[in-house]
């Protein structure tokens, strides 16, 4: 019993000094991870000169045994760009530990950097063995087998990444596929899926966006464009699409005003200045054209659409060897454009190099099965070298290409056209068979008509000027429609090949009175449109 005024005995003992728990040391790091977590946290700081010195430190106490490091090296060295390199240790990494997916992987993706594309596929099928159900792996193959050119297989790859797991890259990668086969719908269809999945991706929207541009589908393209500069003002892809959409409607000043935005955040771009260039070509300023279009060629000195443009100004100025060379430049890029061999034929018409222009026609006629210009301007070389019966032999060509023109659809041709047409068909003496009623839009029209019936009486030589004229109008808008013309109907656009997705697509119509200079005074211009309505 406790004596009177002691405390309670405690329930629980209290413990003496000898007795205290000692506080627990944590467990050490075997010596292959000892320091993984310095070179993790290095790694994704972007430190890379501390990351190798503890890479180099680690691999130092292992002897080369720490995959992590290793692997770290790796990865630094093909950020460095030293791919081979960076394949060997991937290689070593997998032979530390070879069941581990992520190192075959990186092997896989080392030689699909070093183009080696069949010895990918055989790494990537060997991870798929372990990681069956990895959409990466997947992925990765569909890309390799469509830089084989093995469409088929890359497509299947690629739906079955998307049925693992749905990506924008995957979505980009297979709309691409089917653009590479000519399948444009299709690819507008995997767009279309891409978009409700991502719906604020800008690069899937402009894609989109120029796809319709190019069918000349102009609602849904502004639609699509609009809603990436909605999420993006400053994406200057969409910006260059649909100043190119205000540029074909004739809007060049307003197109000028979105090009100047572009021109602040990607000075250097080629379809840029292209398409300024081109906008000045509109405006009839072919001085700042022929100036902006050579920046660009200096930019992208390979890109034969600049150099078509540049021969194309050239040929409105009257500049005949030098729209000669950037024309002949062109064709050396793209051999299988026709257009391309009936401008270089004007140009050799003009420099009275008459054997090589007809070569040149022959050329563009095997090439060109729908445009009845070639075999137009084609008639007028063979009429003016006295070869009348070749030159209705094209006549009658024209004729059938326009006649299934008309057929496919309704299409308004170009009173130029029809004008040249019919005073070759007059000189030719074709009479009823003409496929088109003389135009009586305005009075100049008329005037042309009766100029026309004045060569066909007294047999003149036929100038090829107008016929350029529209040559050259067509070829500025090559790509969006050919204005040919029977009336009010709508035009439509021809087939054309792939092009650029931010190539301008003009519809200038030029004529003879183009071609005087810019710097004329006002005034000069108005006494010498007097004078020529007086003489008329």
């Amino acid at each position: 019993m406790a004596e009177p005024g002691a405390e309670p005995a405690s329930p629980f003992p209290m413990a003496t000094e000898s007795q205290k728990p000692r506080p627990r040391k944590a467990p050490e790091l075997p010596i292959l991870e000892r320091r993984n977590w310095l070179i993790h946290l290095h790694y994704i700081h972007k430190d890379y000169d501390a990351c190798k010195i503890a890479i180099k430190e680690q691999l130092h106490e292992t002897q080369g045994m720490c995959e992590y490091a290793v692997y770290v090296q790796a990865l630094i060295f093909r950020l460095e760009g030293k791919i081979q390199e960076s394949l060997e240790l991937f290689q070593t990494c997998s032979i530390l530990n070879p069941q581990n997916a992520d190192n075959l992987k990186q092997v896989a993706r080392s030689l699909f950097l070093l183009g080696k594309h069949k010895a990918a596929i055989e790494v990537y099928n060997e991870a798929a063995k372990l990681n069956q159900k990895d959409w990466e792996i997947c992925h990765n193959l569909g890309m390799c087998y469509m830089y084989l050119k093995h469409f088929n297989k890359a497509k299947d790859h690629l739906n079955n990444a998307l049925q693992l797991s749905r990506h924008d890259l995957t979505y980009m990668m297979l709309g691409k596929i089917h653009l590479l086969e000519g399948e444009t719908d299709k690819a507008i269809e995997v767009y279309k899926k891409a978009v409700e999945f991502s719906p604020e991706n800008t690069d899937l929207l402009t894609t989109l966006g120029l796809l319709y541009l190019q069918l000349g589908v102009y609602q849904k393209a502004f639609e699509h464009l609009g809603n990436a500069l909605t999420y993006d003002p400053s994406n200057y892809k969409a910006i260059l699409a649909a100043g190119s959409m205000m540029q074909t409607h004739g809007d060049f000043d307003v197109a000028l005003t979105k090009y100047r935005v572009v021109a602040y955040t990607m000075p250097e771009s080629p379809p840029l200045w292209n398409n300024i260039g081109m906008c000045f070509f509109g405006k009839k300023k072919y001085v700042a054209a022929i100036s902006c279009l050579k920046r660009a060629n200096y930019l992208a000195p390979f890109d034969w659409k600049i150099l078509y443009n540049l021969g194309l100004v050239h040929l409105t100025m009257q500049q005949y060897a030098s729209a000669f060379h950037f024309l002949s430049a062109a064709i050396n890029f793209q051999p299988r454009m026709g257009e391309l061999y009936m401008l270089l034929a004007v140009a050799l018409t003009n420099l009275e190099d008459a054997e090589n222009a007809k070569r040149s026609y022959e050329q563009a006629v095997a090439l060109d099965q729908c445009n009845p210009l070639v075999n137009l301007n084609y008639a007028v070389l063979l009429y003016n070298q006295g070869d009348k019966k070749g030159a209705l032999c094209q006549y009658h060509e024209m004729e059938k290409k326009v006649s299934a023109l008309k057929e496919s659809s309704a299409l308004d041709f170009d009173p130029e056209m029809v004008d040249v047409a019919q005073k070759v068909g007059a000189a030719l003496q074709v009479g009823e068979s003409l496929v088109w009623t003389k135009p009586t839009k305005d009075s100049k029209s008329k005037q042309r008509a009766a100029a026309s019936s004045k060569s066909s009486s007294t047999q003149q030589p036929l100038g090829s000027n107008q016929a350029l004229g529209q040559a050259m109008s067509s070829a500025a808008g090559y790509g969006k429609t050919v204005q040919l013309s029977t009336g009010a109907g709508v035009s439509t656009p021809l087939a054309k090949p792939p092009s650029l997705p931010l190539e301008p697509e003009l519809g200038s119509e030029t004529g003879p009175e183009e071609t005087t200079s810019s710097t004329e005074p006002q005034e000069r211009r108005k006494e010498k449109r007097k004078s020529r309505l007086t003489t008329d």
